[in-house]
């Protein structure tokens, strides 16, 4: 059995939790989130918290994960997550256009990306994005997208990364002998 998925999740004040048809779904203040039931879990609402079990006694690997996406869930439309970008070289810059982010990154061309819904993006300067929203792995989705414009090269170390990432840094050409 799970270490996990034994512990109960604790359901705060403004929030709430109901199970109906194989779905999760919690609401709270900073909005709605829903999942499907993972094969082989069941989970109930009891009072102040939700418990998963499964459903059979043999190993099951959906059982901690159940419950890690409801605890996710309950986070999320409470407090919410987020994740920092850095734009690292000369040049390289990201602003708003209304709801939409405008990327320079050294191409010819800006690149333009929509959010999908249920996702903010602020630009704190330009420099510096943070994504948020609700849903843990949508904002995780999104971060990694603006990221793959221009990942972080070894050399110089531009492009966009994550807030406290490392990047291993290469050795350039060496002068020759002549």
């Amino acid at each position: 059995m799970s270490r996990v998925g034994k512990l109960p999740v604790a359901i705060p004040a403004g929030v709430t939790v109901s199970v109906a048809d194989g779905r999760v779904a919690v609401k709270g203040p900073k909005g709605e989130l829903s999942t499907h039931v993972l094969a082989g879990t069941t989970v109930a609402v009891d009072g102040g918290q939700v418990r998963v079990s499964a459903e059979k006694v043999t190993r099951n690997p959906a059982f901690g994960t159940m419950r890690a996406n409801i605890n996710n869930m309950v986070l999320g439309v409470t407090q919410g997550f987020s994740k920092v970008l850095e734009i690292v070289g000369t040049g390289y810059r990201a602003q708003m256009e209304g709801p939409k982010l405008v990327l320079q990154l050294g191409f010819s061309h800006p690149i333009v990306f929509t959010p999908p819904p249920g996702i903010t993006i602020k630009v704190e300067n330009p420099t510096r994005v943070v994504v948020s929203g609700a849903d843990k792995a949508l904002v995780g989705q999104v971060a990694a997208d603006i990221r793959e414009f221009r990942p972080p090269e070894p050399y110089k170390g531009k492009g966009v990364k994550y807030e406290g990432e490392y990047i291993r840094r290469k050795a350039g050409k060496a002068a020759g002998s002549a």
